[in-house]
Parts: structure tokens; sequence; C-alpha cells
């Protein structure tokens, strides 16, 4: 299976200066697929859709101070265990654990910019953008570690892009601008598949003998 995108850079310009239609995936399937494998996509997608969309929730309840914010940042930080689960019938306990505790990182991280990011502070803010990216390696590095298989940098590429993306999706919630905060969230959930699709072909193709 293989990937194209054009990437986000924040060089671009500002988030509401980005064209609507970046980025662009597209992918080649192959012919067939078993049910097993059928399952683990689908499961892998689950999961990275429920990623993105209850970090827009989170983003969206603490832009406006909702009371929901509580229950759906709980609900946002289950995301990093059940990725966890996932890989435990591949990997093993420990490390699907470790993986959860990375993602579940990430997801804390994310909603500490948005924070800093409403509350104007701006040192605070890059100081959290610079954990996120570093905690974004570590997942790459980690990932890469038990799967010879997924193409580390296309990956970091595409992980890079996320938290790009996600960012300029909280500016816009913050600026009001709805709209563009809706053509962020699309390329967002674009980008999530096929990040999830990555890691599915990379397990197939490690444990052939489980497809």
């Amino acid at each position: 299976m293989q990937y194209y995108w054009q990437p986000y850079s924040p060089t671009q310009g500002s988030p509401n200066a980005m064209h609507p239609s970046m980025p662009v995936y597209a992918e080649a399937a192959p012919e067939c697929f078993s049910r097993a494998q059928v399952n683990l996509i689908l499961h892998m997608r689950t999961l990275w859709e429920q990623h993105v969309a209850w970090t827009r929730m989170v983003i969206r309840s603490i832009v406006f101070d909702l009371p929901d914010t509580e229950v759906t940042v709980a609900r946002l930080l289950q995301n990093g265990p059940d990725m966890g689960d996932a890989l435990k019938p591949f990997y093993g306990a420990a490390a699907g654990d470790a993986y959860g505790q990375l993602i579940k990182e990430h997801l804390v991280i994310a909603a500490d910019l948005v924070k800093a990011a409403k509350a104007g502070d701006q040192a605070a803010a890059a100081a959290t953008e610079k954990k996120w990216y570093a905690n974004g390696d570590q997942i790459v590095e980690f990932l890469s570690r038990l799967n010879p298989y997924l193409p580390k940098e296309d990956f970091r590429k595409m992980f890079y892009q996320h938290l790009a993306l996600t960012k300029a999706e909280a500016v816009t919630l913050l600026q009001k601008d709805y709209k563009q905060s809706v053509q962020l969230y699309d390329a967002i959930e674009k980008g999530a598949l096929v990040m999830a699709d990555m890691i599915s072909t990379a397990i197939i193709k490690q444990f052939p003998q489980m497809f």
C-alpha cells in the first residue's frame, strides 16, 4: 500500500490563508483483503477517527468554556489506552501500555496547548508546542522500533502535519473562523486515516501468519 500527500507547512502562511484542499491524500490499495486484515484496518481507522473527533470536541469545550469539558477530556484520554490495546495482540502488554501512555501524553499536551493559547500566554504555548513535537518524535521512534515495515520518515511527516493542522484548528476556533475550522478538520480526518492505514499495513506485513 502506497501513500501520497501534500503536507501543510507553517511557512505557507496563517491557517486562514491555507487552501481548503490541503492536504491531498490518495492511496493505492491491494486487490483483496482477508477478514482478519479488514478487521484490523477498520479497528485502527476507528481509533484514529475517535482520536481526532474527541480532540476537536475537547478544543471546542476549552475554547467556549463548555460545561462538558471534564467528561469530554476524560473520554479523549481513553483513546490512549485504547490505541495501546490494539497493539497488544502483536507486541505484548508492556509495549501496548507504553504506546498507550505516549498517545495519552500527546492528548494531554494538546489540551495544555489550547489552554495556553486561549490565555494568550505565548511563552507557555511555545514551550508546550515544543514538548508536543518531542512527544511526536517519541511516538514515531517507538512504532518504528516495533515494526521495521512502518515507513518511518513518511509517518513522521504525517504526524508533524497532524500536529500543525490540529494547532491551526484550535487557532481558527479561537478566532471564531468556524468555516475554516471545519475545513481544517476535514484535512485532519483524512490524515488520521492515512496514518491508521500505515500502521495497519505495517502490522500485516510484519505478521503475515496472523492474517
